[in-house]
């Protein structure tokens, strides 16, 4: 049974990987292009987020991917960006759900915290799978799709979120081993045999 030391630094870890998760989805650099410059011009920048697309050229950002261009050939596309937008937003979601069982077993008893860590490793599982299924498939799409050319690259948003799940994964590791091999927290000490 972890103790509350083991779920407070758990906590911490688990807020540090709940704001890169945040950051990523609110920034628009998960694949990023930047034209090769002069010292003379501006470089020419576009950058796709899981919901919009900013280009340097115009100054505007605009919900990516649009409607019009999901037909035909590109609905393939155009489903698995909007998946993983999809997954990196159930994932708050489930974080939501983590930090209550962060609460309730901080707060609860020690049947709470013998019993809570198997709920709360579940939780921080299910929410590292759904980001690395997100960062997954932005990877194959920059790998595969004709609209990444050379000269693209992963942008800080995909690092982030693969940080993230990492960090959510070394969490859930950690409070599984306070579980096993930490040395049970009796509140009793054996009375010593007087012979």
């Amino acid at each position: 049974m972890p103790r509350r030391i083991i779920y407070g630094i758990s906590l911490w870890l688990f807020l540090s990987s709940a704001a890169l998760t945040i950051t990523s989805i609110a920034l628009h650099t998960w694949v990023v292009y930047t034209s090769p410059t002069t010292h003379d011009s501006t470089s020419i920048r576009v950058t796709y987020g899981l919901h919009s697309r900013c280009s340097s050229i115009t100054n505007t950002c605009t919900p990516f991917p649009p409607p019009e261009e999901c037909h035909g050939e590109e609905r393939g596309f155009c489903s698995a960006w909007r998946t993983s937008a999809f997954l990196m937003n159930f994932s708050v979601v489930l974080m939501l759900a983590c930090l209550v069982a962060y609460v309730t077993v901080l707060v609860g008893g020690r049947q709470v915290r013998e019993k809570g860590w198997k709920v709360l490793v579940g939780l921080l599982a299910v929410v590292a799978g759904s980001q690395l299924t997100a960062m997954a498939l932005v990877a194959a799409l920059y790998e595969k799709d004709k609209r990444f050319f050379v000269g693209w690259e992963l942008g800080t948003a995909w690092i982030l979120c693969t940080v993230s799940w990492i960090t959510l994964l070394v969490d859930a590791l950690g409070i599984m081993a306070g579980a096993y091999f930490y040395p049970q927290n009796d509140d009793y000490e054996p009375i010593p045999d007087p012979q």
